[in-house]
């Protein structure tokens, strides 16, 4: 069991750690390029990360289930027969996702771009498209390979892999960006280019970690493979029937967030021209879909986390029929979701002209889109959570129902609401489709587990007025330090009114949460400990 619980901390520092960096790097790489360069960074990456997603799919956790499965019967040979076939689907399907996208960049380019005011022409942002493809020729085959070495119980491998793919991938961003546009003098298209094309540098970068781990463990896998048992069992037809049932809820949890970013990418730049706000509309976009939407996914890390941790622990609750502490489970997630991310997100919204000053740079419209964005970041975390839940039930097909339901809406009503309230629009669309999408997840979890959510209803009520409070107080601190410091023109200024402001609502917000008990009572005995050290 230890080395189980270490093998799991050692996977989930790797994938947090990875993901910070994913997000951090943006920052100098807007200093490098700046927000229109960005803009063209964006149209790349959102038809990539759902590509993305529909090559890879679940398949390296399938795959990685099965192996362990073999492994436990001692039939080592067959898990490595199914690992060898595969990777061969992985890279052929790799290989067609490239093909794919990179023979669709010129119309998802067209679909882009709406009007000549625009500031990027088809040519440019279809030949961004066609550098980031490459990546997918490689990132599908290297996460099926750490599919195999989790089966092992070998967590090293995926969570360092992980680790020096992005190093890697982010170092030849920023060095290439930053000789491209500061040394050589050269055009900012060819540094987006470079930028996205460092994907696949960053994925060879990631299998040759995994290949020095191959070469390291293969003694342990050949002495294993030399005493494996045959069970007989190896249907690759069966198995790869299960693992694309069992992919594809996953692909739709994975691409729900880039699936509504598409949909303005496809809609924004038609409606804002048709208002006459071409000039702007790339710009703006880019603030929506990337620089502020970087910040706004923060909060929704922790749902994330949440999601893997849930489905093993709902599942056991849900097999075992026991009833009471399913219920509580699901209680306990939903608060503890709601007790950290409120805060959070409302924190950014106000403070909102200051985070994206000290990120980026001084710019009201996008501090404006930032402060009205963040806390749809609520949602985004509610639909992950609920869609694991319902995995965790074995209800996984009316995932794809709701988010096929969200994204219909949103898409129905997306020009409507931009041409009447431009970015805030999007914003206003995006809520209710994701709204949609949790209502029928959240009355599903209702149907089937007889859920009735009067506990969560009344702490959330409490949650909000916490918030509040906090909010209030925050708010007053900036006012009144707007008196003693300079208005925020630059990162210094920005920082000090972040770092005073943010401590101050965290002070206010843990230390009422503790008062009243609530924080014990959601986060367990360790905070229990705390609160009686501190005499609440």
């Amino acid at each position: 069991m230890s080395s189980l619980m270490k093998g799991t901390a050692i996977l989930t520092i790797g994938m947090f750690l990875s993901k910070v960096l994913g997000l951090v790097y943006i920052f100098p790489f807007y200093a490098i390029i700046g927000q229109e360069n960005v803009t063209l960074y964006s149209y790349a990456y959102i038809p990539y990360s759902i590509m993305l997603s529909i090559a890879i799919s679940g398949a390296p956790v399938a795959v990685s289930k099965f192996v362990a499965k073999y492994n436990s019967m001692g039939d080592y040979e067959s898990g490595r027969k199914l690992v060898k076939s595969g990777l061969m689907i992985m890279l052929g399907t790799g290989i067609l996702s490239f093909i794919a996208l990179y023979a669709l960049a010129t119309p998802i380019a067209e679909l882009v771009i709406k009007d000549d005011d625009q500031i990027f022409t088809v040519p440019q942002i279809a030949s961004v498209i066609r550098w980031v493809s490459f990546a997918l020729i490689a990132v599908p085959f290297m996460s099926l390979l750490r599919g195999f070495f989790q089966g092992y119980n070998h967590m090293s491998p995926t969570a360092v892999s992980q680790l020096v793919e992005q190093i890697v991938r982010i170092v030849v961003l920023l060095v290439g960006s930053f000789l491209v546009m500061n040394v050589f003098a050269g055009q900012a298209q060819t540094a987006v280019s470079f930028a996205v094309f460092s994907a696949f540098i960053g994925a060879i970068g990631g299998l040759l970690c995994l290949y020095y781990y191959w070469r390291k463990l293969k003694p342990e896998f050949d002495l294993k493979l030399a005493e494996s048992i045959p069970s007989g069992e190896l249907s690759y037809k069966k198995i790869y029937k299960e693992v694309i049932t069992y992919s594809i809820p996953y692909i739709f949890v994975g691409v729900a967030n880039p699936l509504f970013q598409l949909v303005d990418m496809f809609t924004f730049n038609q409606a804002m021209s048709s208002i006459g706000l071409a000039k702007i509309s790339d710009n703006i976009l880019g603030m929506l879909n990337f620089t502020t939407h970087k910040i706004v996914i923060i909060p929704v890390m922790l749902a994330t986390g949440f999601s893997v941790a849930l489905v093993p622990t709902i599942t056991r609750y849900y097999t075992q029929k026991q009833r009471g502490e399913l219920i509580d489970a699901v209680d306990k997630t939903y608060q503890i979701l709601l007790f950290i991310t409120l805060p959070a997100v409302i924190g950014i919204s106000i403070l909102s002209y200051d985070v994206y000053t000290m990120l980026y740079e001084p710019d009201a419209m996008g501090a404006s889109v930032l402060a009205h964005y963040a806390p749809v970041a609520i949602l985004f975390a509610f639909f992950q959570v609920t869609a694991a839940l319902l995995q965790g039930i074995d209800y996984q097909k009316w995932i794809i129902l709701s988010l096929l339901t969200g994204i219909l809406v949103k898409l129905s009503i997306n020009i409507p609401l931009i041409q009447w309230l431009e970015a805030d629009g999007a914003i206003l669309a995006t809520t209710i489709g994701y709204m949609v999408s949790i209502g029928i997840n959240l009355i599903v979890l209702s149907k089937v587990l007889d859920y009735k959510p009067q506990v969560v209803i009344r702490r959330s009520i409490l949650i909000v007025i916490l918030t509040a409070v906090m909010t209030l107080i925050v708010w007053l601190t900036r006012e009144g330090l707007s008196f003693i410091l300079p208005e925020v023109e630059t990162r210094f200024t920005a920082m000090i009114y972040i770092i005073v402001c943010g401590s101050v609502g965290i002070a206010v917000y843990g230390y009422l949460s503790l008062r009243i008990g609530l924080a014990q009572k959601l986060l367990g005995s360790r905070v229990t400990k705390i609160a009686r050290k501190l005499g609440m």
